[in-house]
């Protein structure tokens, strides 16, 4: 099995602890190609990108969220601007979407207040059910073998308080301990000392 992701590799081995998992690099069609040439017996992808490039089909399985947590921010588009550029900030305005910036912001409060990065694997997933925020999130140990992953649900204007709450939660429930030991291991979110 491949995948380029530690955040799916670990959720990977709590799904099937019996499988042997080997990093797979390159873009979308080259980690397809390998899996084609008979590299790996089967591999681990976003289905966005698949759909996107218009791949879907090759899709066998896809998870659900409580299956394989999404990384942090999957999904969220951002478009930076100067911010003196009034005109085009009211332009961008009209793109905005409120679901989308409520998740955004629940996800990476979780993060914020677990000290994750891109090499931590914890994941996060908000969605919005009639204005009500549903966060999904987990920490996962470097071996694969223990996972903390908890619930929070709460106001969609509450988005920031309820990552905020999910990862306090998570931090009494074991993931201090997870967290803890992925650090004296050397990994570290970038930027940290």
């Amino acid at each position: 099995m491949g995948t380029s992701s530690l955040r799916r590799q670990l959720q990977l081995r709590l799904l099937r602890g019996d499988l042997t998992i080997e990093p797979l690099r390159g873009n979308l069609d080259t980690r397809l190609r390998k899996l084609d040439e008979g590299r790996y017996d089967a591999i681990v992808v976003a289905y966005a990108g698949l759909k996107r490039m218009g791949w879907a089909d090759r899709a066998t399985q896809v998870f659900a969220v409580e299956e394989m947590v999404p990384a942090i921010g999957q999904g969220a588009l951002a478009i930076e601007a100067r911010a003196d550029d009034r005109e085009l900030l009211d332009e961008l305005a009209r793109l905005a979407d409120p679901d989308t910036e409520a998740t955004t912001r629940a996800e990476r409060a979780f993060l914020r207040r677990l000290g994750g990065g891109c090499q931590v694997p914890l994941a996060a997933h908000a969605r919005v059910k009639q204005e009500r925020l549903e966060l999904a999130g987990i920490v996962v140990s470097l071996d694969g073998t223990r996972a903390v992953r908890g619930t929070e649900v709460g106001p969609q204007a509450e988005a920031e308080t309820l990552g905020q709450r999910l990862a306090e939660k998570l931090l009494t429930e074991g993931a201090r301990e997870i967290l803890a030991a992925i650090e004296a291991a050397g990994v570290r979110p970038p930027g940290s000392a």
